[in-house]
C-alpha cells in the first residue's frame, strides 16, 4: 500500500471538510486575522543509534550530523503555518568540519488547522554524518586529536506528515504548536494522531552506491494539557505513545541482484514541555521535547532514532499588509478550502 498517497487523501478530505479559519470563542482568542512571524533556535538534529547484541557483547554506533543547532523562520496567517529550517555555519566550531566532516540540513514544513483537526506535512533533506561515540568503538581514540569516522555521502530525504484530532473542543492545540491562539482557561485533551513518511537513504562507500527506501506509518495517542498562569503565561506538558509499521526496500545500485525487502513493527514515545509568554503583539518562550522510535531489525539488533532537544522562540504579530490580504482572498476564491 502506498502510504504517501493515503496521507494525501486524508489531507484533502480533512481540509475540504473543515477549511474555515477559527475565530474567537469563550475559551480562546484567535490571531488568525494577524500575520505572525517567529524566529526559532533549536537543537532538533538527526541522530541514529544502531545497536547489535546483548550484555557484554552489545555494540552501539551513534550516527549524527555535524551541525548541533538549527535556525528556523515561521510565518502564520489564517489556517496556514509555514516553517523553513536550516543550520547556520557560523554556529559551528572552527575545527568541526575537519574532525567531523561537513553536514547540511534543510527542512520545510506546513501545518494546517481546519477545525479540530491538525494536518502537518514536511520535507527534510540531510547529508553528511559522523560516528559520535568513537571512544566506545576505539579506546585509543582521543577527542581533539583524532578524526571521527565519517559518512560524507550519506544522504537522508524524508517526505512526511501527520493527522491529529483534538477530542476536547475547549482545548486549543494551536496555542501550543504555533501560538496562533491564546487559551483563557486551563484545559487538556486526548489527541489521537496518525503519522506517516517516506524516507530515502542514499550512500556511497568506496564507489559502491546503495539506496534504502522506507515507508513508515503509526497510530498514536497522546495527552496534552495547557495550564494558563495569569493572563500572559502558559505551561503545557504532553506525552504520547504509539505503535506502527516500517516497510523497507534496500538495493545496491551497481548490482541489481542485491535486493532486500523487510517489514518491522515499531514502537514510539514522545513528550515535552512548553513554557510561553504571550501578548497581542509580542510572544516568546521555550520548549523541551524528546522522541524515541525503535524497531526490531533482526535478532538482537535494533535501530533507533532518539532525540532530546530544546527550542527557543520569539515572535511578533501585526495586521496583514493589503497585498497579503488581497492575495490570500483571491486565492481563497479559487481554492475555497483556504
Amino acid at each position: 500500500m502506498n502510504f504517501l498517497k493515503a496521507g494525501l487523501l486524508i489531507v484533502f478530505s480533512l481540509i475540504t471538510t473543515h477549511g474555515k479559519a477559527q475565530s474567537d470563542t469563550t475559551n480562546t482568542k484567535s490571531y488568525a486575522d494577524q500575520v505572525m512571524i517567529r524566529v526559532n533556535l533549536d537543537t532538533n538534529i538527526e541522530r541514529y543509534v544502531f545497536s547489535m547484541g546483548e550484555g557484554k557483547n552489545a555494540f552501539n554506533m551513534d550516527l549524527s550530523i555535524n551541525n548541533k543547532t538549527k535556525t528556523s523562520f515561521s510565518i502564520d496567517y489564517r489556517i496556514i503555518s509555514a516553517t523553513v529550517s536550516f543550520t547556520p555555519q557560523f554556529l559551528q566550531g572552527k575545527n568541526d568540519d575537519e574532525m567531523k566532516g561537513k553536514s547540511s540540513y534543510t527542512d520545510l514544513s506546513f501545518r494546517f488547522f481546519p477545525g479540530r483537526f491538525i494536518q502537518n506535512v514536511y520535507y527534510k533533506n540531510v547529508k553528511g554524518f559522523y560516528v559520535e561515540n568513537m571512544k566506545d568503538l576505539s579506546p585509543e581514540w582521543q577527542e581533539g586529536r583524532d578524526q571521527y569516522y565519517q559518512f560524507p555521502n550519506l544522504r537522508v530525504q524524508t517526505f512526511g506528515g501527520s493527522t491529529s484530532y483534538i477530542l476536547n473542543k475547549n482545548f486549543s492545540a494551536r496555542s501550543i504548536y504555533t501560538q496562533g491562539e491564546w487559551q483563557y482557561k486551563s484545559s487538556g485533551s486526548w489527541v489521537p494522531f496518525v503519522d506517516y513518511d517516506l524516507t530515502i537513504f542514499r550512500n556511497t562507500i568506496d564507489g559502491v552506491r546503495s539506496k534504502d527506501t522506507q515507508y513508515n506509518i503509526g497510530g498514536n495517542i497522546g495527552y496534552f494539557h495547557n495550564w494558563v498562569i495569569g493572563k500572559k503565561v502558559n505551561i503545557s506538558p504532553y506525552l504520547a505513545v504509539g505503535i506502527g509499521g516500517k516497510f523497507s526496500s534496500y538495493r545496491d545500485l551497481d548490482n541489481e541482484s542485491t535486493k532486500q525487502n523487510a517489514q518491522y513493527a515499531t514502537i514510539r514515545m514522545q513528550g515535552g514541555l512548553h513554557v510561553g509568554y504571550n501578548t497581542d503583539r509580542f510572544l516568546f518562550g521555550g520548549k523541551m521535547n524528546f522522541k524515541n522510535y525503535a524497531y526490531d531489525q533482526k535478532n538482537n539488533q535494533t535501530v533507533e532514532n532518539n532525540n532530546l532537544y530544546g527550542l527557543l522562540y520569539i515572535g511578533y504579530r501585526f495586521a496583514p499588509p493589503k497585498v497579503v490580504k488581497n492575495t490570500y482572498d483571491k486565492v481563497q476564491k479559487k481554492i475555497p478550502v483556504l
